[in-house]
């Protein structure tokens, strides 16, 4: 028997471990049809947050539904070394120790970070387990294991021969503190307030006029090789070609037509300063401006500036060059502005955009056959408008710079020889024989100080994970996979980077399919941050409602294209609803109700338990139509309603007289059907919430002679158990008991007090029904009497149900006439509400400053209070005179 409470801490774990020792979550190989998903490693430093939860938990509910349905599932397990992140958790622990990395040297401190990995690494994974992930954690792979390790040496080296890595000058996104580049996706782009100094230029050959620019960094002046204007601004047409001289250096640079500038800024006028701006920079490549780095990596001023300003730090400079061009009366005005300042969100340094010898990987050409799959199909974005967004980044991509000045990840597979000429090989070997080659004999070699950026080993996940280079029969077997679940914000950093790499080497596709989920925000829309105080907790929540409750939220409340507002509120009423599964398999043991092995649905005779057979069925069809689409949210409310409407509230009430009966026949087939229909419903409500699911049928089923539930088939029901006739039936039954319920609770009907009912406009179906139904319109409807009517009676409140007018006479229990002023003072209310709300919401001053979160909000309070007012104002108007 099952407890009175359901208390999931002390179920989780135990279930769990009983899977995971029972090998559950182990591919089924044979003749099953595989089924794939690549789990997006997350960092080896991470602990659980909401989008982890949130993404995790919807490649579980697929992984568990095609486990179900009989596939050869394969969720591959594993973490990122995540390279920035690694290396300065460990540097902080350094750092406690009075020591940095270098008090170590790069051996020592390698080793100390494979000594914290193996000590608090596997934080991740074991929250992972918490959540109920059910991968195959025997095959856990991490990105700087040796087969990994492995699979990237052999494609850089492979890239490198093909010509598509090379060393260039470029700008990159440079930590001036850490000394490292730094991805675009580790940019913390942050609002600022600040200036924004208009400069004049004078323009050489005509003393006495400038050229205005404005600038937010004017200590970069310094750097200036061009003045860019709009080449069809007439206020400069006759300045293109011509030159100005750069304040404070006085070195001449030209004026450059481009249609970067905008006439509609400022001056229209804007400053070229390649080696410290990123458009500056594509600027100077299209018209061969200098690009002349005044940075080193301290972001100090170095000897390529005036004298006065080197050494200075950037920010020092700043106030230098401002004080300078205020006493030589350059500066034209200053304005407040806001501003996006760029930091590192790791080490929450200001990043310095700094031209640098790096590693590139030619994106431009491993994109095309990417940008040609997704093109034809053969990947498919869900939903497919983030295709648009995959191409947009794809046909603009950039060199990708896929070097990273750390000691933590894959060391750069490439060694110099004394003249610096670069030997790439897989090993020192083999770079040692290649070097004696080319010099004629053996020499000393020096490695490439430098690693890998970690999104270039992340993006041989899909393949790397099974074993390539080798031809192993898994790679065989479970590449390419059949989805990615990911979030929006790295298509272009992950996504695309597995699409190229895959292509490249495998010679398809990574992935069929790509599932993209929206964010996780706070309960008003806003992010997710530590800065505002809203960061929620998954373990938390865990602790307090259980692991179902919140992946049932997260499910319910995945709709594609829309982020998803999180409040604990919704949490608690999945636990209210997992409580509500508990209590229903509670009533079924307590009334006698068990699962008979032999027990068909197609033979049952009684109405009410055919109705449910087919409500079960059409429920079944419609959560796997849900699932195979990734409607997630649809399949999780085609859940709810169907266990706590049709099963619970309804289903369970019709039933309770023929188990209380005497018709042995009758109370024996709704005994059947009441624990089938259960446990179809566990079967299809275990991906979703998995652990009381298997609670409950472990329990209800007799035990291991019936198997875990983890194991079992997924629901494929005979479209014949859907009976028409008798469907339309009970859904009328419902339908009208469920109008009268709802007049009682709009005008206050006591619960305890009985009403007569009166019926117009019945035709002779409606008659059958309510004659044939009688008793749950007493029972479920508190009705005391039926009649027909031609006219409906005084003193009645009206309802219709499919063309049959239900009276119902609430004039001998309630004041009908306070009623009515109650309710004509409610829409009013409602009505003054509504055009405050619709003046705002046409207020373009309210618009234009609002938050987008705000505005929805106003929205959907707006629609609220609109079905309000229109609720009430349908029951003011069936109220019948008298």
């Amino acid at each position: 028997m099952l407890d009175k409470t359901y208390h999931p801490e002390a179920v989780e774990t135990r279930l769990y471990d009983a899977w995971e020792r029972a090998g559950c979550f182990a591919p089924a190989a044979g003749n099953k049809r595989p089924y794939t998903i690549m789990m997006p490693p997350p960092n080896v430093t991470g602990s659980l947050h909401m989008g982890h939860a949130l993404t995790f938990t919807l490649q579980d509910i697929l992984i568990r539904f095609e486990r179900m349905r009989g596939r050869d599932t394969l969720w591959q397990p594993g973490t990122d070394h995540a390279g920035i992140a690694t290396e300065i958790v460990v540097a902080n622990q350094l750092a406690a120790e009075g020591k940095t990395r270098g008090d170590l040297g790069r051996d020592k401190f390698i080793e100390r970070v494979w000594s914290w990995k193996e000590e608090s690494g596997g934080t991740i994974t074991r929250q992972l387990r918490r959540l109920g992930a059910s991968a195959d954690w025997n095959r856990e792979r991490f990105t700087m294991d040796a087969g990994l390790s492995a699979a990237v040496r052999r494609v850089f080296v492979t890239l490198y021969r093909e010509g598509l890595i090379y060393r260039d000058k470029r700008l990159v996104n440079w930590d001036p503190v850490m000394h490292t580049v730094i991805s675009d996706l580790e940019v913390d782009n942050r609002e600022t307030r600040g200036s924004l100094w208009h400069i004049r230029y004078p323009v050489e050959g005509e003393p006495g006029r400038h050229i205005i620019v404005a600038t937010t960094r004017p200590e970069t002046m310094l750097g200036d090789t061009g003045v860019a204007v709009h080449p069809e601004d007439a206020r400069y047409t006759d300045l293109v070609g011509r030159q100005v001289r750069l304040p404070l250096v006085g070195r001449l640079i030209p004026i450059v037509g481009d249609e970067y500038a905008d006439p509609e800024m400022g001056s229209g006028a804007v400053k070229i300063t390649p080696a410290h701006d990123f458009n500056d920079f594509e600027v100077g490549r299209r018209h061969n401006l200098e690009a002349l780095n005044i940075f080193d990596r301290d972001a100090h001023l170095n000897e390529t500036v005036p004298e006065k300003y080197r050494g200075l730090e950037r920010f020092a400079a700043r106030k230098q060059v401002l004080a300078d061009l205020e006493a030589e009366g350059l500066i034209e005005k200053i304005d407040e502005h806001t501003l996006m300042v760029p930091h590192h969100d790791r080490s929450g340094e200001i990043i310095e955009p700094w031209l640098t010898d790096q590693w590139f990987c030619n994106a431009g050409e491993l994109a095309k056959p990417a940008i040609a799959a997704v093109e034809t199909g053969r990947t498919q974005f869900v939903p497919r408008q983030w295709e648009n967004t995959f191409f947009e980044w794809m046909r603009n991509i950039q060199p990708w710079c896929i070097s990273r000045q750390l000691w933590w990840g894959h060391q750069i597979p490439a060694w110099y020889g004394p003249d610096e000429h670069v030997f790439v090989a897989e090993t020192e070997d083999d770079a040692a024989r290649d070097a004696a080659a080319h010099y004629g004999r053996a020499v000393e070699l020096r490695r490439d100080d430098d690693v890998l950026d970690t999104w270039f080993s992340s993006g041989l996940w899909p393949f790397s994970t099974l074993g390539w280079p080798e031809k192993t029969p898994e790679l065989e077997r479970y590449y390419p996979g059949d989805v990615l679940v990911t979030g929006f914000d790295i298509i272009f950093f992950w996504v695309a980077r597995m699409m190229m790499q895959g292509l490249h080497f495998m010679g398809d596709v990574p992935f069929r399919t790509v599932y993209i989920h929206a964010l996780v925000r706070d309960e008003r829309g806003q992010k997710m941050s530590k800065s505002r105080g809203n960061i929620i907790d998954p373990l938390d929540l865990i602790d307090r409602f259980g692991c179902d409750a919140l992946r049932f939220t997260l499910a319910s409340l995945a709709s594609p294209g829309r982020d998803i507002k999180l409040a604990e509120s919704r949490v608690e009423s999945s636990r209210n609803f997992a409580t509500k599964l508990w209590n229903a398999a509670r009533y079924t043991e307590m009334a006698g109700c068990a699962l008979v092995p032999s027990f068909d649905p197609q033979d049952c005779r009684l109405p009410v338990n055919r109705w449910i057979a087919g409500a079960v069925q059409d429920c079944a069809a419609a959560v796997t139509q849900s699932l195979e689409a990734f409607r997630f949210d649809e399949a999780a409310h085609r859940l709810y309603h169907f266990l706590w409407g049709t099963y619970c509230d309804w289903y369970l009430e019709f039933t309770k007289p023929i188990l209380q009966g005497q018709d042995a026949a009758a109370r024996a087939e709704t005994q059947a059907t009441t624990a089938w229909a259960l446990g179809q419903t566990l079967h299809m409500l275990h991906p979703v919430m998995p652990f009381i699911t298997e609670e409950v049928w472990a329990q209800f089923s007799g035990g291991e002679a019936a198997g875990m539930l983890i194991s079992a088939a997924w629901p494929d029901l005979p479209p014949e158990l859907h009976d028409p006739a008798i469907s339309a039936e009970m859904d009328w039954v419902v339908a009208a008991i469920s109008a009268i319920r709802a007049i009682r609770t709009e005008v206050n009907v006591p619960a305890g007090a009985r009403l007569a009912l009166s019926v117009k406009d019945a035709d002779a179906t409606a008659r059958q029904r309510l004659d044939r139904h009688a008793e749950h319109f007493q029972r479920l409807a508190r009705v005391t009497d039926i009649d027909y009517a031609e006219a409906a009676p005084a003193g009645g409140i009206a309802a219709v149900v499919e063309g049959t007018t239900l009276i119902v006479r609430v004039g001998d229990v309630i004041d009908l006439g306070r009623e009515k002023a109650r309710l004509t003072k409610e829409i009013g209310r409602l009505d003054t509400e509504l055009s405050k709300m619709g003046q705002k919401l046409a207020n373009p001053a309210f618009l234009a400053k609002a938050k987008p979160e705000v505005i929805e909000e106003q929205r959907e309070r707006e629609a609220d209070a609109r079905r309000d007012r229109e609720r009430l104002r349908a029951v003011y108007d069936s109220i019948a005179p008298g």
